[in-house]
């Protein structure tokens, strides 16, 4: 089977400590707050937020392709602030990929900010790539998601310090 990936990296004028327990720690009651025209609910439905926890994300009509994903957490280092979690059901899974996992990295930069890594891998429908259009579409949503974050700590220096 052929599997393919995509990578983004961000800049970010927020520390990685506060990236860190706001997408990574605190997304459930973070993304609805920040994106209620797209998230509606992230809810845990086993786990503490450690490996193994299954999460579901539920979408508004904004979301074209699906209405909600599950996802599990893989991996999670507090230390290195490395997150994994592949997404089990829902979302693109069945439509365009057989299956979705997901890398998010936070590192100091040398200004006080981050450098933020975002790694999708992917094994698609076919025995073929996924067109330039569907891994597009798999990273804007990642990098949509973290610029809304990163502009709620921005605005509000205090949130999760």
């Amino acid at each position: 089977m052929v599997a393919g990936s995509v990578s983004n990296e961000v800049m970010s004028q927020v520390a990685p400590e506060r990236l860190w327990k706001a997408i990574v720690k605190d997304s459930p009651n973070l993304m609805p707050k920040l994106l209620p025209e797209l998230v509606s609910s992230i809810v845990i439905l086993e786990g503490d937020g450690g490996v193994g926890t299954i999460r579901q994300s539920n979408f508004t009509s904004v979301a074209k392709d699906f209405t909600y994903w599950k996802d599990r957490v893989d991996a999670i280092d507090d230390q290195k602030r490395v997150f994994n979690y592949s997404v089990i059901e829902g979302g693109l899974i069945g439509k365009k990929v057989k299956s979705t996992s997901f890398e998010l990295k936070f590192e100091p930069a040398a200004d006080g900010g981050s450098v933020c890594k975002f790694n999708a891998k992917f094994e698609p429908m076919e025995d073929s790539l996924p067109t330039e259009e569907v891994t597009k579409e798999i990273m804007e949503g990642m990098t949509g998601m973290f610029k809304a974050i990163e502009g709620y700590l921005l605005a509000n220096p205090g949130a999760y310090a």
